[in-house]
């Protein structure tokens, strides 16, 4: 269904967004208001969204939809209630997508998230989630793999509807996006339907992105990229204007809200890394410049970009996911940036704060040309990730004291956020590095949970992925370590005092059981490996008495 003409009213356009929006054609297809388009948004639908990160995603319309919702009281009335599959390249603002959930409008959605209400509507059932290494995700959308029982709309379509933001629209239809670009491209690629946001109260970011097409086998082509400033694509991602229902103005910011503020334990975790990493300088398995760095998201990931920007290491390059800052200081990769170590960094978001949006838009030729965004598949894209050597930096919820790590799954069960990019990076990384803290308080106990255990209760890295286990009390260095020598590094090295001796304890029960049966490659008792987890969810504290 297309919208009638009477909606598209180009003189009712503003003039900021007659000068963003610069192919006539689609000017034409303003639509002034959007609750116009709501009705055309069927049960069931398969929505795509830009965004990434809390950046970068529709605000207007999917709004407009959920108040419909809501003041219509639809979802009292299984005839009247709407529910959306919804797929986005990562996670994207709470008023929108957090929302939805409390609403429950999301019948699935993919492939990571972030908000109390959706985690919520997932481990309580009522939402399909999975999770998917962010480079893989745009890829089989584009195969059409999420769309095998899809019941109506144009079968040769993955997505009923694209929903994107913009900061401009080239004279060819080019879409140039806001600060992230996640999985637009793809996004766009596989909707029957596309609806423009164009945001007018963001700079024009063309030049910024870097967008490339996306082929199916066996018509993929490599990505020649050997340093992080090569482009190998467009400013603007490519779209067919007769796709397009609607352009809307949009004035609203991304509500990335305020970022984790570094604390003790983070800057003695940034601490050993950079000592770490400037040891290898040293005995010359890394150049002085290092090799491109990526960093998670969280207070040790600020930790460790701050330190660099005291650091000794110049012309530091970063291949990464997200650049983000702390609280409403602008620090960490702006302050990086201003330091001068930072020579360039290439990413497929920025998620600064609102005063750190603001010092960057305010600066923004100063940042412009030693930036550069790309699509999640090609940020994440594991062939670039392996050729340039990258050092990756991410944090789990727990290791084990074999090193494999669990990011998503709370005491094996719980559903946090999603793996995210972290896989993408640590298995193919020159150097794969995970930082946690070596406990976290629980209501009744400052460390009644540590992160360092004897198995852990789910695992997306495992130990053939990791090199490097760090937190507050040291780092272990596991590289060509067999998994007897592994264990006792990393409980030496890396669990809080408090848990040390009943590690150590564990694992020489374990290793002489297991040798006395012939099975002492990886020793365990699965009695006890997750009698720590257990006492947890009975007792609110790991700390257990002894070993059965």
């Amino acid at each position: 269904m297309r919208v009638t003409r009477a909606l598209r009213n180009a003189s009712q356009a503003s003039p900021a967004l007659r000068e963003r929006v610069r192919r006539p054609a689609l000017l034409n297809k303003y639509v002034a208001d959007p609750a116009t388009l709501v009705d055309q948004f069927k049960n069931d639908d398969y929505i795509g969204w830009s965004g990434f990160t809390g950046v970068g995603y529709p605000k207007t319309l999917p709004t407009a939809i959920a108040d419909h919702v809501e003041q219509n009281n639809l979802q009292a009335d299984p005839a009247t209630k709407k529910k959306f599959n919804l797929f986005v390249g990562a996670s994207v603002g709470p008023e929108v997508e957090d929302r939805w959930a409390r609403l429950d409008m999301i019948e699935r959605r993919y492939p990571h998230q972030v908000g109390k209400e959706i985690a919520k509507g997932i481990n309580e059932g009522r939402i399909k989630f999975a999770d998917k290494h962010l480079s893989m995700f745009p890829q089989d959308l584009t195969y059409g793999y999420y769309s095998l029982h899809k019941k109506h709309g144009n079968p040769k379509k993955p997505l009923d509807w694209a929903v994107v933001e913009a900061t401009a629209v080239t004279e060819d239809g080019g879409i140039v996006p806001g600060a992230s670009v996640g999985a637009t491209p793809e996004i766009l690629q596989s909707a029957d339907k596309i609806v423009i946001e164009v945001n007018t109260s963001l700079p024009n970011m063309e030049g910024l992105h870097d967008i490339n097409q996306s082929f199916l086998p066996p018509n993929r082509q490599p990505y020649l990229i050997v340093d992080p400033r090569d482009r190998i694509g467009s400013t603007s991602i490519p779209i067919d204007p007769d796709r397009v229902v609607a352009v809307i103005e949009s004035n609203k910011p991304d509500n990335t809200g305020k970022n984790a503020p570094e604390n003790d334990e983070s800057r003695a975790i940034a601490k050993h890394l950079l000592e770490f990493l400037d040891k290898e300088v040293q005995e010359g398995r890394l150049p002085k410049n290092l090799l491109p760095l990526q960093s998670g998201i969280g207070n040790v990931a600020n930790s460790i970009i701050g330190g660099l920007a005291d650091g000794p290491f110049e012309k530091v390059q970063v291949w990464t996911e997200v650049l983000q800052d702390v609280r409403d200081i602008p620090l960490t990769f702006i302050r990086f940036f201003d330091s001068g170590k930072l020579d360039f960094a290439t990413a497929t978001s920025i998620r600064f704060s609102p005063n750190g949006f603001e010092h960057f838009y305010k600066n923004w030729a100063n940042y412009k040309d030693r930036l550069l965004l790309r699509s999640q598949q090609v940020a994440n894209s594991p062939e670039i990730i392996r050729r340039l050597g990258v050092i990756a930096m991410n944090t789990p919820l727990e290791v084990d004291i074999y090193a494999h790590a669990n990011s998503t799954n709370a005491l094996g069960s719980r559903m946090l956020n999603g793996l995210g990019g972290s896989a993408d990076f640590l298995r193919n990384a020159k150097l794969s590095i995970m930082h946690t803290p070596s406990s976290r308080p629980t209501k009744t106990d400052p460390h009644g949970i540590s992160c360092i255990v004897p198995f852990a209760t789910h695992v997306d890295q495992t130990e053939h992925d990791l090199d490097v286990v760090v937190t507050e009390q040291g780092l272990a260095d596991l590289r060509g370590l067999s998994p007897r020598e592994r264990a006792p590094v990393i409980i030496e090295k890396c669990a809080h005092p408090v848990y040390r001796d009943l590690l150590h304890e564990y694992y020489d029960r374990a290793l002489h059981e297991c040798l006395a049966r012939g099975a002492g490659h990886e020793p365990h008792m699965l009695r006890n490996a997750f009698k720590m987890q257990t006492h947890f969810m009975e007792k609110g504290t790991m700390k257990i008495s002894g070993w059965d």
